[in-house]
């Protein structure tokens, strides 16, 4: 059976090239880079080569990168520890309905100790209005917040707009830029960022390490408390052979950043261009403007079909492919995004995520638009609502598949 994997906006495989680099920092090299003997001298350069490569790719002086476990992480950081930092200039943050829940979550729980969050609403392609988010400022707000790239549509947000309305009114600027790392250019200096998170399973490291961009001069609460690692700015032992692995993954991402951009761009059109033409009452979700989106990534509707099921019946083909985002998956309940952007809750609950990867073959494409459209057509016959005759008997295991899928 065939192994197709289009979820790399979930994770991304470890690449041989960030593997070999980080083997030697488990068992060879296995001294705490705190430690002033030579065991600890032995892996703190390596450290400081991880920070050069990360800020190479964000553009910004490795004295303002800051390791971190992962990017719910420093979003948290960022939030919560700007509202630490700021709290005596005032208590509203600006963010959007269609943010990471690292970012939703934080707000709403900076919500019940007595912040105020404004949600900004996107239009039917998940964009949003730079007038609006211009009109909630307020002289209490302390930070917006708003992501690089959305994870599940893949729209790029006006990021260097909305650094300079948030330097004109002298506001924090905190991006969650997780999902464009890797995939666009990054420039935190030129868009007038004061913050962005991103993370190393994203972008072919392990997981369990990320980075955050903290511009020189920005003052931040503590997020860990302990230790005095990161210039006291995030306690605890650093993880030696992930921070090695995610500057790897760095310059990997950065010296390859143009020919992946083509490459993976030219295979999501010719999977969109496919999907669009041979099935009907197919909705794209996001902006209609491919440039307007990440590369990799497509999400569509399948009217008449439920989500979950059209990814089992997938999944025994050996495709893999997402509904929603990764971190909602386990969830009964309609992506927020598309919740947002005012799709319907049942080509919402169809919402299929399509991410690909430099791994991927225009061969796998290929399979993809030939398993696709009788796939759509066997759901479509099973569901009630679709206009059918006759269907064929269901085999043995289309039957246990749906049986799955019925909610109890």
């Amino acid at each position: 059976m065939n192994k197709i994997y289009l979820d790399n906006n979930a994770t991304t495989a470890v690449k041989k090239e960030v593997l070999d680099a980080m083997l030697p920092y488990f068992c060879e090299q296995f001294g705490n880079p705190s430690s002033v003997h030579w065991a600890g001298r032995m892996v703190s350069g390596a450290i400081e080569k991880a920070r050069e490569q990360v800020a190479d790719l964000m553009n910004c002086s490795p004295a303002e990168v800051i390791f971190l476990s992962c990017g719910s992480e420093g979003d948290n950081h960022a939030i919560k520890g700007t509202a630490e930092a700021l709290k005596h200039k005032g208590n509203h943050i600006i963010t959007t309905a269609v943010e990471h829940p690292a970012v939703l979550e934080t707000c709403a729980a900076l919500e019940k100790d007595g912040f105020e969050v404004t949600y900004l609403k996107v239009d039917k392609d998940g964009m949003l209005d730079l007038q609006d988010l211009e009109s909630a400022i307020t002289d209490k707000t302390i930070l917006i917040s708003v992501m690089w790239a959305n994870n599940e549509m893949g729209n790029i947000y006006p990021i260097k707009e909305i650094g300079e309305i948030a330097k004109k009114h002298k506001v924090r600027f905190h991006t969650d830029a997780v999902q464009a790392a890797g995939k666009i250019p990054l420039d935190v200096r030129d868009a007038n960022v004061d913050i962005a998170v991103i993370s190393g399973h994203k972008i072919g490291a392990p997981k369990g390490v990320a980075a955050m961009y903290l511009k020189r001069g920005t003052k931040i609460g503590r997020f860990m408390h302990g230790g005095h690692q990161e210039r006291n700015r995030r306690a605890g032992t650093h993880n030696v052979p992930g921070i090695v692995g995610l500057g790897v993954a760095c310059e990997l991402a950065r010296t390859h950043l143009e020919e992946n951009y083509s490459y993976v761009r030219k295979l999501r059109d010719k999977l969109e261009q496919g999907i669009l033409s041979s099935i009907p009452e197919v909705k794209l979700n996001g902006h209609p403007n491919p440039d307007m989106r990440l590369p990799n990534t497509l999400n569509v509707s399948f009217n008449y079909i439920e989500g979950e099921s059209l990814l089992l019946f997938f999944d025994m083909k050996g495709i893999a492919a997402s509904s929603g985002s990764a971190c909602t998956s386990g969830s009964l309940e309609p992506s927020h995004v598309m919740g947002a952007m005012g799709v319907e809750i049942v080509l919402a609950h169809s919402s299929t995520r399509f991410s690909l990867g430099a791994d991927n073959t225009e061969e796998e494409i290929d399979f993809v638009l030939q398993e696709l459209p009788p796939i759509v057509q066997r759901l479509r016959e099973m569901s009630p609502l679709y206009n059918r005759t006759d269907p064929a008997p269901l085999t043995c295991d289309e039957c246990r598949m749906v049986t799955i899928t019925v909610p109890h």
